[in-house]
């Protein structure tokens, strides 16, 4: 099964295994955007996507989300599931991966979960109520988009937050993005305290960015998080992963340079000071 279509990542292809998980990629060959399983929405297979819902445990009775970044919808319909009163946005560059998402992947719009086509980075600037949570999960074929990674974009992201508010980013740690570190610093100087999630056995990291000041110890965290998984009747212990992944950067890091839109090639991102 596919739908087919080129914004510059390729034709969107979505395969079904023979357990019945569906997978979306850019092109024959490409890395797995996402993986669903159409109709079950708890069931959030890859292993980022569930270290994605730490954000729960610094924001865990949100009102509004934005997820930039739709893919076959895993995170958004997630969300819907656990949070039934909860306004979601999600902004997709492609129209034709929302289309996917809908034929194919189980993604459901209803009067509380938007799909807007657009440019993420355009949905942001532009006027429009503040989130208590914003997920950023937009990868091309095989990056972040440049204009997605900057100081000036995390900067308009923050804006967007509430008081109290938390953004929570998907990116690789692998020789595939050697901008990592540059990313990490970006958002260091970008919000009032950042933590790391490394997700095990992949080279994803969930960065998780605040808003405004949160002097909490792991151990309240932790239980911030068991109370949501049982108030929300999570399929996983989210209390485990923030309790083990759980890594605050308390200290600027002295690797890599800020990424600013003065330092954005025709190739994608350029580190600059």
């Amino acid at each position: 099964m596919a739908d087919e279509s080129d914004d510059g990542s390729g034709p969107v292809i979505v395969t079904e295994d023979e357990q019945g998980r569906r997978s979306l990629r850019f092109g024959d060959g490409g890395a797995r955007q996402s993986v669903v399983w159409p109709g079950e929405p708890l069931r959030l297979e890859l292993p980022y996507t569930r270290m994605s819902m730490v954000a729960l445990a610094f924001v865990p009775r949100p009102e509004n989300i934005l997820a930039i970044g739709l893919g076959g919808g895993s995170i958004p319909m997630f969300l819907r599931a656990v949070l039934p009163d909860t306004q979601i946005d999600v902004v997709e560059v492609d129209a034709a991966v929302v289309d996917a998402a809908k034929e194919y992947c189980g993604f459901q719009e209803d009067a509380l979960l938007r799909a807007h086509v657009g440019d993420g980075r355009a949905f942001i600037e532009a006027d429009g109520p503040p989130y208590d949570l914003i997920f950023l999960d937009a990868y091309g074929a095989d990056q972040i988009p440049g204009h997605l990674a900057t100081r000036e974009f995390l900067g308009a992201v923050r804006s967007r937050l509430t008081r109290g508010g938390a953004v929570a980013s998907n990116v690789w740690e692998s020789a595939a993005n050697p901008h990592y570190d540059a990313m990490v610093r970006t958002y260091q100087v970008s919000f009032h305290g950042l933590s790391v999630f490394e997700v095990p056995t992949t080279t994803n990291r969930v960065l998780v960015g605040l808003e405004g000041p949160l002097r909490l110890t792991r151990e309240a965290l932790v239980e911030r998080a068991r109370r949501v998984e049982r108030e929300r009747k999570l399929p996983f212990r989210l209390s485990t992963l923030v309790e083990q992944r759980y890594r605050p950067l308390t200290r600027r890091l002295g690797r890599g340079r800020v990424l600013t839109d003065a330092g954005l090639g025709p190739g994608g991102l350029i580190p600059e000071e």
